[in-house]
């Protein structure tokens, strides 16, 4: 019986393995409905209704500063006027101008598909992501945890061949996963842009981006799946990958941001794995040190800035599979399977 075939096969079985892949699918899900409904199509009906919002505003800000004037001039003539509660010329009192109040800021929200959807593909990568690393983790932690490995190495007792044949049938899986997912909700956020927003100014070139995104996506999303395999592999247990993970989060992100900003450190962001992965998806990040003024040649104080971009991002991701998996086949081949 072909090796890759059985691992599959096995992977598909694991329950805890359907039921994650399930839970992550269900809050996709959830997320593409919840957009639907909370978007509307902008219309001659809504603009109207806009403008009307708009001009209810105004109608209120200029009652009430005619309110405020009366109060100030009836409080300068009495000469009991609070001090600072006033101007020292009540005619300074004027309502601002009707150009003020947009009609923009009372419109529903819409779903432009140009402009968002680049966002929605961030969430749809993280949330696959961490169900490849959990799922990746959980399936050759059983292995290690049941006796699983010790039994198959029996039949097949070449160990690394065996490790990197679940490693493959665990990132393919993961990647039809990921592809048939991405799919869908491009479709789902297609169709909301269609009947609740606007699909307009969709060029090759938007499309090329998008795809592009998408690509980062399922390359950070395969890396997850291997790395919490590979941690798991290494401590053998499951464990220690959802261990190790939930240290580094807790003690190597928000302790270390604590201190570092305690320390008063430029850029503190800089040390934190999220910006990275931020940055892997975006293309670049850039960090503002609002307590560093550049000034410009017009005297305007801009904060000092630091870009991370997607390249310095791919070298952290290389670097950590390399270790990752290189430690995990070390580990494979001089340990004894017991």
């Amino acid at each position: 019986m072909n090796l890759y075939t059985t691992e599959l096969r096995r992977l598909r079985k694991r329950r805890f393995v359907r039921y994650l892949t399930l839970a992550g699918l269900l809050v996709l899900i959830a997320v593409a409905v919840g957009m639907f409904f909370t978007n509307q199509k902008v219309g001659p009906a809504q603009l109207a209704a806009a403008e009307r919002a708009a001009d209810r505003e105004y109608e209120q800000n200029l009652t009430f500063t005619r309110q405020h004037r009366a109060e100030c001039d009836k409080a300068k003539a009495a000469g009991n006027a609070p001090e600072g509660a006033f101007p020292e010329d009540c005619s300074l009192i004027q309502p601002p101008p009707r150009e003020m109040f947009q009609a923009q800021w009372h419109l529903p929200a819409t779903f432009e598909f140009r402009k968002e959807f680049g966002g929605t593909v961030t969430t749809l990568t993280a949330v696959l992501a961490l169900v490849a690393f959990i799922g990746g983790a959980s399936f050759v932690g059983a292995e290690w945890s049941t006796g699983g490995m010790m039994n198959l190495l029996l039949w097949r007792p070449q160990r690394i061949r065996v490790l990197l044949t679940k490693l493959g049938a665990l990132l393919s899986a993961v990647c039809g996963v990921t592809v048939v997912a991405a799919a869908v909700w491009t479709a789902s956020f297609w169709a909301t842009a269609t009947y609740r927003g606007s699909t307009e100014r969709m060029t090759s070139g938007v499309w090329q981006s998008f795809g592009l995104t998408g690509l980062r996506g399922l390359i950070l999303v395969l890396v997850a799946g291997a790395l919490g395999f590979g941690l798991a592999s290494l401590g053998r247990h499951t464990a220690l990958a959802l261990g190790g993970v939930l240290g580094v989060m807790v003690v190597g992100q928000f302790g270390l941001g604590i201190v570092l900003d305690m320390a008063q450190v430029r850029f503190v962001e800089i040390w934190l794995l999220p910006t990275y992965l931020l940055a892997w998806m975006n293309k670049k990040v850039t960090l503002q040190d609002y307590d560093a003024c550049q000034a410009s040649f017009t005297g305007e104080c801009r904060p000092a800035t630091f870009d991370v971009t997607w390249q310095s991002s791919s070298i952290l991701l290389a670097v950590s599979l390399v270790l990752v998996l290189g430690a995990a086949i070390w580990s494979m081949r001089r340990r004894d399977i017991t």
